[in-house]
């Protein structure tokens, strides 16, 4: 049977797509890497990985072996972690994050957490909503901050916070003669929107029942960040819709003049410490979950009275 060196290589070949970069995660030369994974193949008498392929992809029949050999090391990490010192928070722990969170809020409790932890190893890792839940479900991240609900059956959704939205729009903008906005209003001037694969970007079409990306006069561009955006709505007008956990960041001034809270229901997402099902790192998900809520800025400590958390697709 192929060996927990092997099962590793498997897995990180799986996770990279690419033999060489697997081998150099693995610290050992592609030539090793390579004939220990032909050995494993020639001992399940399977081919896991077609190397035709760029990036390597799995077999049909490989796939779910390659699936077992996750599971496998997740296992033998389990049981070395239960033979360790009791109640001393210590190995590997990778944490997923979505972009229009990441700059925000990992400063919160990167550096409190190393501190109060000092033994637990965090790889953080920047990705889309879509690309989480397929690794999580892989097992190659432990737990990931994103927004939810995700009406995902396999995973445990933990909610840290919620997140309201506001109006951002240009100084001359007819909105901004409000103290607050009604979502109609967003729908006779010129919308910016995060590029499609941004989870934010479904929850505003959504809220002002958009079909097609809106546009300002002939040009169709869509923003990538919210600061992106920002730049977009003061160099060429129109609004757009930002989160307090990016709103919070702008200097008081501008705050007070471009930003606009919406008028009854705040329109909002809520923000969750999210993991597969089969995740056995209680440990560090705890001590993670209270990190994040005891470093919370006291603009997000409380919830809207009035929210509505908008879904996600």
């Amino acid at each position: 049977m192929p060996t927990l060196s092997q099962l590793t290589y498997i897995v990180a070949v799986h996770r990279t797509g690419h033999f060489g970069r697997a081998a150099e995660a693995c610290h050992v030369s592609q030539p090793t890497l390579s004939a220990q994974i032909a050995k494993a193949e020639e001992e399940l008498g399977v081919i896991l990985f077609d190397r035709r392929t760029k990036p390597i992809a799995a077999t049909e029949p490989g796939r779910p072996l390659i699936e077992l050999a996750g599971e496998v090391l997740a296992a033998h990490e389990r049981l070395l972690a239960a033979s360790a010192e009791v109640g001393q928070l210590s190995g590997r722990f990778t944490l997923g994050i979505i972009p229009t969170l990441a700059a925000y809020v990992l400063p919160w409790f990167l550096a409190e957490f190393a501190e109060r932890h000092p033994d637990v190893e965090l790889t953080v890792r920047e990705r889309p909503t879509e690309v989480i839940v397929r690794e999580l479900g892989s097992q190659q991240m432990d737990a990931a901050i994103l927004a939810t609900p995700l009406e995902e059956p396999s995973v445990i959704e933990i909610p840290l916070f919620l997140d309201p939205f506001y109006v951002y729009a240009d100084v001359g903008s007819p909105i901004l003669d409000d103290d607050d906005v009604r979502v109609a209003h967003l729908e006779e001037g010129s919308l910016w929107l995060l590029e499609d694969g941004h989870c934010f970007r479904h929850q505003v079409v959504h809220l002002c029942g958009l079909h097609e990306r809106t546009i300002l006069g002939s040009v169709h561009m869509e923003g990538g960040s919210f600061e992106s955006l920002r730049g977009l709505v003061d160099a060429a007008g129109g609004h757009t819709l930002v989160p307090e956990t990016y709103a919070r960041t702008l200097p008081r001034a501008v705050r007070r003049k471009q930003v606009r809270s919406f008028a009854g229901v705040t329109p909002t997402r809520e923000v969750s410490l999210v993991h597969h099902r089969s995740q056995w790192k209680t440990d560090v998900l705890r001590a993670l979950t209270a990190c994040v809520v005891d470093t919370l800025p006291r603009s997000l400590r409380r919830s809207p009275s009035d929210a509505e958390v908008l879904p996600i697709g």
